[in-house]
């Protein structure tokens, strides 16, 4: 495998595409749920989410989701489900993502960028830090609907 690799947001949803999330999700997340098609077609039709897929040789090697809303407080971008493929890490493939985030996030008028990782994902919290991240001390709460 080549080592060419680029960045694109998805468009088009399409089975070979839905086929990859599916096993990215699998390496993201034991709980992960399948995604449908249904699924991809709403997140790829979504304002304000943009799927960004990272590509190398044709095959789609990793991914997030960049989600965007207003606030009184600014413009708020968080970057979402982060995962190469596992056959596919340490070839900067997350930096590489990471990177056209946050130049995605500034076209869109900036604002403050943010994400989360589990600290035990100590590989990914590197490489956030080495992309100018800084942790924030804060309590993270989330409620499951």
């Amino acid at each position: 495998m080549g080592n060419e690799v680029f960045v694109r947001e998805v468009e088009t949803a399409s089975e070979l595409l839905l086929e990859r999330v599916n096993v990215l999700l699998g390496q993201l997340s034991s709980s992960a749920h399948s995604f449908t098609m249904d699924d991809l077609k709403a997140l790829v039709a979504a304002a304000d989410s943009h799927l960004l897929v990272a590509e190398c040789d044709g095959v789609v090697a990793g991914m997030l989701t960049l989600g965007c809303y207003l606030a009184p407080t600014g413009r708020k971008i968080w970057i979402e489900d982060v995962v190469v493929d596992e056959a596919m890490r340490g070839r900067s493939i997350g930096r590489l993502l990471v990177e056209h985030a946050v130049e995605y996030a500034r076209s869109l008028g900036g604002g403050t960028l943010m994400l989360t990782s589990r600290p035990s994902r100590e590989a990914a919290n590197a490489l956030y830090r080495s992309c100018g991240f800084e942790l924030k001390e804060t309590n993270n709460y989330r409620m499951k609907l």
